[in-house]
């Protein structure tokens, strides 16, 4: 007969692998979603049939002439109402995809135009399903954490399984302000490489810690790095949104083809910039405290607040690429794809911290599971 933590830990197991398959599902959803889309927009640019919102019956054959300006193609213009989609920073918060740059011929809110404004049912069922998934995948911690008899992120496994729960309860929370399904398909995948990275590479099985992380400091210290880290990957899937369509926004500017379909649910790669921005310096004061509180705990476990100790560097190092980011772009006109660029440098250093930091480099962190 196993032990009730022996239960709990099997449990654990079981859930997790359950949320996966959820996931995969979600994934394959939201997948299916930018795969209609595309359809859709290929279909308008071939004949120029201009698809009514969700709400509105198509008129199939009608045409919408194209605003002063706009280029060929056959894709309809569109006349929006600037009064309506102004937002706190004017054009740069508009939820269209329209460049607001020197080239007025780039069009206005793709998916009012071509029907997708509304509900959508394959984006629809993936966050029901990522709903489902996320239930499921808190059970798995949950029960994680009573099998271990403490809080579940004391190595890289549950760092690792929290971390990716933490991004995506984050991604669902956003949801209920914004319509952000479009990135649906890039969170959901981070989080099964986080969850497929754990149960592959960083698997440990349940058990105590040792003395230096039995502290409430791992409470304090830990659970902010996940949630920092979570507001971390979900600005990377912006930012290299961002660069696809300020890609696609330049083509349509040279009176290219649109071959990035899909993009026409994504707003402006400006809309996407200015939210990275903001979500990158939520999770940057939160990253500031991570270092605060892990020099006050190696102070108390160590008796020392710096020690240039591996992880410590690679910490301090991620917090001065995301300090970088955050001062370029807000004083010295650090803009466009060279702002997207470098938040994705910032969270290539946070990936690089926690998988080859933790796994191959010793150090006074080299304890937890499998090196962290």
């Amino acid at each position: 007969m196993p032990t009730i933590n022996e239960a709990f830990a099997l449990y654990s197991e079981r859930f997790m692998l359950l949320a996966g398959i959820a996931y995969v599902a979600a994934l394959i959803a939201f997948a299916w979603d930018l795969v209609n889309t595309s359809k859709t927009g290929r279909t308008t640019q071939l004949h120029g049939v201009a698809y009514a919102p969700a709400s509105q019956p198509a008129v199939i054959g009608q045409k919408i002439p194209a605003r002063a300006g706009t280029t060929g193609h056959g894709t309809p213009g569109f006349q929006e109402a600037a009064s309506d989609l102004e937002g706190p920073e004017g054009r740069a918060e508009r939820p269209t995809n329209q460049h607001s740059g020197p080239h007025p011929g780039l069009m206005a809110d793709d998916s009012m135009r071509y029907g997708l404004a509304g509900p959508r049912k394959a984006a629809r069922i993936g966050v029901t399903l990522t709903v489902l998934a996320a239930a499921i995948h808190a059970a798995a911690v949950l029960a994680r954490g009573l099998a271990a008899g403490r809080v579940p992120w004391g190595n890289m496994y549950e760092f690792c399984t929290t971390g990716a729960l933490v991004v995506t309860l984050v991604f669902l929370l956003v949801l209920t302000r914004r319509d952000l399904r479009f990135v649906g398909t890039f969170v959901i995948g981070l989080v099964l490489v986080m969850l497929t990275a754990a149960s592959v590479a960083f698997w440990t099985p349940a058990g105590h810690l040792v003395p230096a992380l039995q502290s409430y400091w791992l409470v304090i210290h830990v659970s902010i790095a996940v949630v920092s880290s979570a507001l971390f990957t979900l600005t990377f899937a912006l930012s290299v949104l961002q660069l696809l369509q300020s890609r696609r926004e330049t083509s349509l500017a040279a009176d290219k083809p649109d071959r990035l379909m899909f993009l026409r649910l994504v707003p402006s790669a400006l809309s996407l910039e200015n939210m990275a921005y903001r979500i990158n310096a939520i999770a940057f004061i939160g990253w500031t405290l991570t270092l605060m509180f892990g020099a006050i705990w190696a102070e108390k476990a160590w008796g020392r607040f710096w020690g240039w100790d591996t992880k410590e560097v690679w910490t301090f190092v991620i917090w001065v690429v995301y300090a970088g980011y955050l001062h370029a772009r807000a004083t010295r006109g650090w803009t466009g794809t060279r702002a997207a660029w470098l938040s994705i440098v910032g969270y290539l250093c946070v990936v690089f911290n926690f998988a080859i930091v933790n796994v191959f480099f010793s150090g006074l962190h080299s304890y937890a599971g499998v090196g962290s």
